[in-house]
């Protein structure tokens, strides 16, 4: 596809994920942070609007809870420009939220997603937006996630990632580095998708 419609998703950057009782771990979360403003402020350079997104939960609740330091969006992110500001209780930003009518209106048709978590609310999006017909984008290094330890069993913030973003990749999204990502939005160009077909293939 030339000449993409973006709007750039910034998901969920909250004080949760720094200084919170969640913290990011993979890829290191200074890193991801740096590049999400990189990706404002490409946005901003070439007319992509910009939205963000804050996960907010009961006043009670032990993560995001209203009001609290935690659900605040990060400094990094609060004081910036942006076209939309969506407040969401659920992983997907366009579950209970005026995401989906903002995009019709606005006559988006790829969403490229930074922000958190990579396998949580990034994923979840992503895939909405797809049910959606909407094309979709996930900068690797401009997203993030912890590890985990269950039932199912326990693997690395790096594991997390790293398989996350390769079955995006394969099906849902075109993931690329920050750097790929401001490329193609320099030239007017769509990023490289897949399949699940040649995936397997490889």
């Amino acid at each position: 596809m030339a000449n993409p419609r973006r709007a750039l998703i910034v998901i969920d950057v909250q004080n949760e994920y720094f200084s919170g009782g969640l913290p990011i771990e993979y890829p290191d979360p200074q890193v991801s942070l740096a590049n999400i403003g990189r990706a404002i402020d490409t946005a901003e350079a070439h007319g992509i609007p910009v939205v963000l997104v804050q996960h907010l939960a009961a006043a009670d609740s032990p993560l995001f809870a209203r009001g609290s330091e935690g659900a605040a969006l990060h400094p990094a992110v609060a004081g910036r420009r942006h076209a939309l500001l969506v407040e969401k209780g659920q992983a997907s930003a366009f579950v209970g939220t005026g995401l989906g009518e903002w995009v019709r209106e606005q006559q988006i048709d790829t969403l490229t997603v930074v922000g958190y978590m990579t396998q949580n609310c990034d994923d979840a999006t992503i895939k909405h937006a797809v049910t959606l017909g909407l094309g979709a984008e996930l900068l690797s290094d401009a997203s993030g996630s912890p590890s985990y330890a269950n039932r199912a069993g326990q693997a690395t913030a790096e594991e997390i990632h790293r398989v996350v973003t390769v079955t995006l990749q394969a099906a849902f999204a075109a993931v690329a580095s920050t750097d790929a990502w401001i490329a193609a939005v320099e030239a007017g160009e769509a990023l490289p998708r897949d399949n699940i077909y040649s995936s397997t293939r490889r």
